[in-house]
């Protein structure tokens, strides 16, 4: 039966190690900057560039806050808060003053990633009461979404959706989906793969590697609540 897990057991110190981590991820997305600039002295574009940062990004603040959340949180209310809130300074510094180094101007791809980070997080949490699982869909789109740019950037200098860095991101996330989910994450992974390579104006595939692998996660709980 579904029901609101809100109240952290341990409210400050859960809330202490968030002030922690959100340091922690705001000294990566700023040193990022050094990234793109080492790279751009390089001779690499400005979007190859941009585009790098974004999967270093991904992985070393989502995916590093994704696999430690099971390990330190025992309510997903916190992960929420501080995605939300990043989520607010990214679009607000778009408005006022881009972070240039990982910020394009043509999508708001970055704010996607966040806010389908912590909410997919949220959701799974209530539902299935497995805070493992909760983060699965997260870290597909930390590590597996990340392993594809940074392939696909190394091979080819651009932005594309070439099937290559697809079959890296299934050799990420298919393991990681059957460890934290048996065989219902296996197939998140498998579908969340084959998913990456679609966007639709301003949904892309951050959000679809959520939304798909998200729905695939639950789906057993809500056969199992039916029958």
């Amino acid at each position: 039966m579904f029901s609101l897990i809100i109240w952290p057991y341990d409210f400050w110190g859960e809330a202490l190690v968030t002030v922690f981590l959100s340091i922690y991820v705001l000294l990566i997305i700023f040193s990022t900057l050094i990234v793109y600039l080492f790279l751009v002295s390089r001779g690499f574009s400005d979007n190859v560039a941009r585009y790098y940062n974004r999967k270093i990004i991904h992985m070393f603040a989502g995916g590093v806050v994704a696999t430690l959340t099971p390990f330190i949180y025992t309510s997903p209310l916190f992960p929420l808060i501080a995605s939300l809130l990043l989520a607010i300074l990214l679009t607000t510094a778009r408005r006022f003053k881009p972070m240039y180094w990982f910020q394009s101007r043509d999508n708001f791809y970055e704010v996607n990633f966040v806010l389908a980070w912590g909410i997919s997080v949220f959701i799974l949490w209530h539902i299935l009461y497995d805070p493992f699982k909760a983060v699965l869909p997260a870290i597909f789109i930390s590590y597996g979404d990340a392993i594809t740019g940074i392939v696909r950037n190394t091979l080819f200098r651009r932005r594309t959706k070439h099937w290559i860095g697809n079959i890296a991101m299934g050799l990420i996330c298919i393991p990681i989906g059957l460890i934290y989910a048996d065989i219902t994450g296996l197939i998140a992974a498998v579908v969340a793969t084959i998913v990456e390579r679609f966007e639709y104006g301003p949904i892309d595939d951050n959000i679809l590697i959520v939304a798909i692998s998200t729905l695939i996660l639950i789906a057993p709980h809500l056969i199992v609540l039916v029958y």
